[in-house]
């Protein structure tokens, strides 16, 4: 059976990352989004990069953008805003390659410049942290794609599907789900869980920063809340 698959915010965890695509075996007709935040805060932005371009080649992975990756690419080309990244986790992405914006390879910079600002399916659709309920997806602006938390409860969109988010961090760990939104970011870099959803059933798998499996194992999202 093909799968759709969608992976949190990973935040440099790369043991958790390496663990969970174990996990879940994507095979090569499988469609995973992985929702952004690849780097900051956690120690290892480089190695989550580099599985996810090794990734690339064993199944369909589609790569939205977050935040923190155009945090990292604005401090590059507006410099007054270096220090902004360097607060919120830019200082452990350059650490994790070396130390410095020089130290990042080619292909990282082209991995982040072209990473997508949304994807969508039949009948679901993929943002890293929110959405305008009355404007269509390809008119989104950044600043709902990329930075507004999930208000509760959320409005539907009008396109009729439902949202898979990151973005807005739940410190419990559990995945937060409404009848038109599911929001996975379960805060791996923390104390919390790296999850992932299997879109078709509402399977999830979650692996914290350690690369240690959730008791219990896979389970199913829990009942919508309102």
């Amino acid at each position: 059976m093909t799968r759709t698959l969608a992976i949190g915010d990973i935040h440099g965890c790369s043991f958790a990352l390496r663990t969970m695509l174990n996990e879940i075996q994507p095979q090569p007709e499988d469609t995973v989004i992985v929702l952004g935040d690849y780097i900051d805060r956690g120690p290892d932005s480089c190695g989550v990069i580099d599985l996810l371009l090794e990734w690339r080649t064993k199944c369909k992975l589609v790569t939205l953008m977050g935040n923190h990756e155009q945090m990292m690419l604005t401090a590059i080309e507006e410099p007054g805003d270096w220090q902004f990244w360097m607060q919120f986790g830019g200082r452990q992405t350059l650490e994790s390659y070396g130390g410095t914006k020089e130290d990042v390879p080619a292909d990282h910079w082209e991995f982040i410049r072209t990473l997508e600002p949304y994807f969508e399916t039949e009948h679901h659709f993929f943002v890293h942290a929110n959405y305008e309920p009355r404007v269509a997806l390809d008119r989104q602006t950044d600043h709902y794609r990329y930075w507004l938390h999930v208000e509760h409860p959320p409005l539907p969109h009008i396109s009729g599907k439902r949202a898979i988010v990151g973005h807005t961090a739940q410190r419990s760990g559990e995945v937060l789900s409404y009848e038109n939104l599911i929001c996975i970011d379960t805060f791996c870099h923390g104390t919390g869980w790296l999850t992932a959803l299997e879109v078709e059933t509402e399977r999830i798998w979650q692996v914290n920063k350690s690369g240690k499996r959730r008791l219990n194992g896979p389970k199913v999202v829990p009942p919508a809340k309102y």
